[in-house]
């Protein structure tokens, strides 16, 4: 199974398109699938007034509302337009969330074919329509959700069009970075049980290693941010991976999943030839005549040179001897 892996530009880019740009050929070079961007227009997204979230507050300075933070990284038409044309260049797929109605005409008009919801529209019932009605490829981000309010987005995607299977359910911990005591990460089990759907996961974590274990609980979609600078002024760049960690990261999740191998449990070729040296094989501990009866006390078990398998040692105890043995030989019967 190879998971789909997302680097997330996020707005990382800092409303630059060369450095959009740079980011898209770091993600490239990284092998990730998709890389992801944010597309919204700040008027249709917040309130004039409305303040920073605690994460922005510790990371952004000289700036006290989102409407100031978010227009400096707003990205226009021309520069999807431009960031696509380099992903095509490129060969790694653009992916984008949109945040607003607006947003979403111009990805349909952009004719991508898979679509991200970010966690906080996951209870925004005319966007959740809209989008449904789009019957694209959708993945959908869970953070800060409940398993019944979840069902309900996916209710109103699937009545607006969009095929279950074409739908995607990323478990995550909205906070930046999230408290690896609160990833919750056995949540992709259990939406894995609950929605028989395919999960993935979003992860805001610092490190490798809980996207390792959300891939062995069976993600199949992996998102982690990413920047080309950690020190970049900006609300989520220290909590993102840099390009060496991006390249690290994506060949650890590739490494990690040669070892998952089938649903079967049976020995490779290169087990069954070590173990006609460590199994063990029945072999006397004494000398037997012919007609003794075989007894713990007279024969054991033992590495050795091929023989009668130490399966069979209920068939062979109390059978009679038809031969006659040394001390330390292989036993037939």
């Amino acid at each position: 199974m190879k998971t789909i892996i997302i680097a997330e530009a996020g707005v990382n880019h800092n409303g630059n398109i060369k450095l959009a740009l740079r980011m898209v050929d770091i993600a490239a070079k990284s092998k990730a699938d998709f890389i992801k961007f944010q597309t919204y227009s700040t008027d249709d997204l917040v309130q004039e007034n409305f303040g920073l979230a605690g994460y922005q507050k510790k990371t952004v300075k000289n700036i006290f509302k989102q409407k100031q933070l978010l227009k400096k990284y707003e990205l226009s038409k021309k520069d999807h337009l431009i960031i696509i044309k380099r992903c095509r260049e490129k060969k790694i797929k653009f992916m984008s969330s949109p945040f607003d109605l607006k947003s979403i005409n111009l990805l349909k008009h952009l004719k991508l074919k898979t679509i991200k919801i970010p966690s906080g529209e996951i209870t925004n019932i005319p966007y959740l329509e809209k989008l449904g009605q789009l019957k694209r490829n959708i993945i959908l981000s869970t953070g800060m959700a409940n398993l019944k309010e979840i069902k309900i987005a996916i209710k109103i995607l699937i009545n607006g069009g969009t095929k279950k299977k074409n739908i995607t359910v990323l478990h995550c911990s909205t906070e930046y970075p999230a408290n690896i005591k609160k990833l919750n990460l056995l949540s992709i089990r259990y939406l894995k049980k609950k929605l028989n759907m395919k999960i993935g996961y979003s992860d805001h974590s610092l490190g490798y290693e809980a996207s390792l274990i959300a891939v062995a609980f069976g993600a199949e979609v992996l998102e982690k941010h990413f920047t080309t600078n950690k020190i970049l002024k900006g609300p989520d760049h220290s909590a993102s991976l840099s390009p060496k960690e991006l390249y690290e990261y994506i060949s650890k999740i590739r490494i990690f999943e040669k070892s998952f191998g089938k649903m079967i449990k049976l020995p490779y070729k290169t087990e069954i030839r070590n173990s006609h040296f460590v199994r063990k094989n029945i072999v006397t501990l004494k000398a037997i005549k012919k007609g003794e009866i075989f007894s713990s006390k007279n024969i054991t078990t033992k590495r050795s040179k091929p023989g009668l398998s130490s399966s069979k040692w209920e068939l062979v105890l109390g059978k009679k001897s038809k031969f006659n043995f040394k001390e330390d030989e292989n036993v037939k019967i």
